[in-house]
């Protein structure tokens, strides 16, 4: 199989020629890895590759025989090294499969490396000092987003159809936006995160996936949704497959938008005019758009304030393991300098003050719930500015403190968070791109809580109206000349 026939099928599409015996599973892996050959010293988005285990056999499972990559981080694949990005877990060997690794197994996905991702997970740019920048396939000066940047990157480039991605603060949708893909962050409970960890960031953390077609997306949730036994969220599972949803018509929405995000951050005028032009072909295709008021619950300091806090406590107890389990010392010489800010910040954090944090989630959670029962759905601009040159989010950190750092995730993601705060799902959609630059822009939907497959009729209709598979970015394994 020539790469340039691989990258024109979507993971649905190539397990179906495996199924069919037009081509094996072994011929499919080949052509991944040779993309990721020709790719990947360009965009540095994988940081390992490694023998895949015996390929399933040939429609054995939904997805059989389809090449994908896990995320160096949440997911443990037996035998395999999972970093974190992180010269603390350096050389961490799992001992077994997570859960998610169980089913990614079941659904027949041929796994054979890990993507990059900035140190812990802890930015939302994919820059951290062990394995170097993830750039951005559209223009390799730029980011490629995080924390699932080196996912967002390996599709963009054509290496695989689709990539495991997590998401706790935006870090599935941002690379989704900045890459020209499809991202939807499930409903909090919709995947478990077991055994290890019973929830990751006080349950703003979800497993999910990039892709560059919806189906694709819609397809591999259905084989990895539902809970474990002990899980601490259950959202009820729907009442068909999310695949079916995709092709559905959605029927007319009441959609409202968000134009300048809370906090008070602007959207940028290419990002400000792709919102126009996402209206008026909402417009067109029978919904109902108007101006939203979308409120947050709490003001945007003391948002901000929780979060860091949630997050902090949480990154520094998982340093103080992984510091115990390696015999290192957590300073300099294995923390890169925000990550330890974060951590000495997170060590300040009380017990009242981490419970005054969890009050505020869930006043956010409920103070959004409200929203949707005015509107079906809600539109934001996944990001309010374009793909950021890299280095960008260096720029004066290292005089920012734990909270300082968070603030400034915000500042440059003022839209994503409070979706996974608020535990409902969200998505963004690569509906249009800058005409200047090319570069792509994109837009984010969010639904009530366990409403994914409003969200797949939607972005099924909008990959019908507004195609985006036909974009692809300068670095393409796809390229008749080679990137």
């Amino acid at each position: 199989m020539k790469i340039s026939e691989y990258v024109s099928f979507d993971a649905v599409g190539l397990a179906e020629l495996v199924a069919k015996g037009e081509v094996t599973p072994a011929e499919v892996e080949t052509a991944a890895r040779e993309a990721a050959q020709a790719v990947n010293p360009q965009i540095n988005a994988i940081v390992e590759t490694w023998p895949a285990d015996d390929a399933p056999s040939p429609g054995s499972a939904p997805l059989a025989g389809v090449p994908f990559l896990i995320k160096d981080v949440a997911v443990s694949m037996a035998g395999r090294r999972m970093e974190l990005g992180s010269r603390l877990a350096l050389g961490n060997v799992a001992a077994a499969d997570s859960s998610l690794m169980l089913r990614f197994r079941r659904a027949g996905l041929v796994t054979f490396g890990r993507t990059a991702t900035p140190e812990m997970a802890y930015s939302i740019t994919t820059e951290p000092l062990l394995y170097g920048a993830t750039r951005n396939p559209w223009n390799v000066e730029r980011s490629a987003g995080g924390s699932s940047g080196g996912a967002g990157a390996a599709v963009a480039a054509g290496v695989v159809p689709i990539a495991h991605a997590t998401d706790a603060a935006g870090s599935l949708r941002i690379p989704a936006a900045y890459n020209g893909l499809f991202g939807l962050k499930p409903t909090r409970g919709r995947v478990s995160m077991g055994p290890g960890v019973d929830e990751v960031f006080n349950g703003l953390a979800v497993h999910g996936s990039v892709s560059r077609t919806v189906r694709d997306s819609a397809a591999l949730l259905d084989q990895i949704r539902g809970p474990e036994p002990g899980d601490p969220y259950f959202a009820q599972q729907p009442s068909r497959p999310y695949v079916q949803e995709v092709t559905r018509p959605p029927g007319p929405l009441r959609i409202g938008v968000l134009t300048q995000a809370w906090g008070g951050r602007r959207t940028t005028p290419p990002v400000a005019d792709a919102l126009s032009r996402t209206v008026r072909l909402l417009e067109s295709l029978g919904h109902r758009v108007e101006e939203a008021e979308v409120g947050l619950g709490a003001d945007w300091e003391e948002f901000v304030l929780a979060n860091a806090r949630l997050m902090a406590a949480n990154l520094t107890a998982q340093v103080d393991e992984l510091a115990a389990a390696f015999d290192r010392p957590v300073d300099s010489s294995t923390l890169e300098p925000l990550t330890l800010a974060g951590y000495h910040y997170g060590r300040r954090v009380s017990g009242p003050q981490f419970v005054a944090a969890l009050t505020i989630r869930n006043r956010v959670a409920r103070s959004l719930a409200r929203c949707f029962d005015a509107h079906d759905t809600l539109l934001t601009p996944t990001l309010p500015e374009l793909p950021v040159p890299l280095g960008t989010y260096a720029e004066g950190a290292e005089a920012l403190d734990g909270l300082g750092w968070i603030d400034c995730l915000n500042d440059h993601s003022p839209f994503t968070m409070a979706f996974n705060v608020a535990g409902v799902p969200a998505m963004s959609v690569p509906v249009t791109a800058d005409a200047e630059t090319g570069l792509p822009i994109g837009m984010q939907f969010a639904a009530g809580y366990g409403l994914e497959g409003r969200l797949f009729r939607l972005a099924g209709q909008l990959e019908q109206a507004s195609p985006w598979s036909g974009r692809t970015p300068t670095v393409w394994a796809g390229s008749p000349t080679g990137p």
